[in-house]
């Protein structure tokens, strides 16, 4: 059986997964998956631990393969990944070094090298850090190094696994503002986060939970639509296992339309994420 993946160096756009299906033997980690990456946009993947976020974009750049569906991407060498925890740094060199490898890995020499180098190392506030060991920056510098590193052939399509988690208030701005730059120069970009304010600011969005789609839209769409009634106050309304705690609030929820004197909120993303995950759990009992 042949790869179930289109490539093609031009097109098509948008990018993304077709009904997507990998399992691990007996576990299935996407069921049914589909994502769209629009060329200029960002889309986010979301999810708890064990949704399936980094199969996802591990089968989206080639490195795993599903059991059926499709993945429609542009070949390798038009495709930019970002692993989570900057592992696709070299801590043992330097950022210079590490930039010129990739450099070199792609056929990137001269004035083209340098201006990009330029270009990257200063918008990212690395370009007074060249010679240090990649190993030796805080956690945010090597975050923004192994961006760097991901786009630095500019690629068509951009996956990025958790790029700011981990990471200090300061650079978790600076990587969202590099991420944004790179979309707005037309790069599809599909990234992979654990805080929803991002989520928030992206084109579209993908919920998973345990292999599956619970949503896929844009962010105001899934707030609109956030399934059953939300509440908020000082203790838990209703069961408990329903609520969770959101600074010194308590947000509670249940299936189905408000009951008689319930004041309902409106729901951000955070509170849509979980409200959906109740209703799918919900649904499975």
């Amino acid at each position: 059986m042949s790869f179930p993946r289109d490539v093609s160096g031009a097109g098509p756009a948008p990018w993304g997964t077709d009904h997507v299906t990998v399992a691990f033997g007996d576990t299935t980690a996407l069921n049914d998956i589909t994502l769209t990456a629009v060329p200029g946009q960002v889309a986010a993947v979301v999810g708890g631990d064990g949704a399936g976020k980094t199969t996802l974009l591990r089968t989206l750049v080639g490195r795993i393969r599903p059991q059926s569906g499709r993945v429609i991407a542009p070949e390798a060498t038009a495709c930019g990944f970002m692993p989570t925890g900057a592992s696709g740094v070299w801590r043992e060199l330097t950022v210079d070094e590490n930039i010129a490898f990739v450099a070199a890995a792609h056929h990137i020499t001269g004035t083209a090298l340098e201006e990009r180098r330029t270009a990257l190392l200063g918008t990212a506030g690395l370009d007074r850090a060249t010679d240090r060991l990649a190993g030796a920056l805080s956690g945010g510098m090597r975050q923004k190094l192994a961006f760097c590193m991901a786009i630095f052939h500019d690629p068509e399509l951009l996956v990025l696994d958790e790029p700011s988690t981990g990471v200090d208030p300061v650079s978790r701005v600076d990587l969202w503002r590099l991420i944004s730059r790179a979309a707005a120069a037309g790069t599809a970009v599909v990234m992979a986060t654990s805080y929803l304010d991002e989520a928030e600011r992206s084109s579209n969005c993908l919920v998973l939970d345990r292999g599956h789609a619970l949503a896929f839209g844009p962010p105001q769409d899934i707030l609109t639509h956030t399934p059953g009634t939300l509440t908020t106050g000082t203790a838990p309304s209703g069961e408990p296992e329903l609520s969770w705690r959101r600074g010194r609030q308590t947000r509670s929820w249940h299936p189905g339309p408000p009951r008689p004197g319930e004041q309902p909120i409106p729901a951000d993303m955070e509170d849509a994420v979980i409200a959906l995950t109740l209703a799918d759990q919900q649904q499975e009992s």
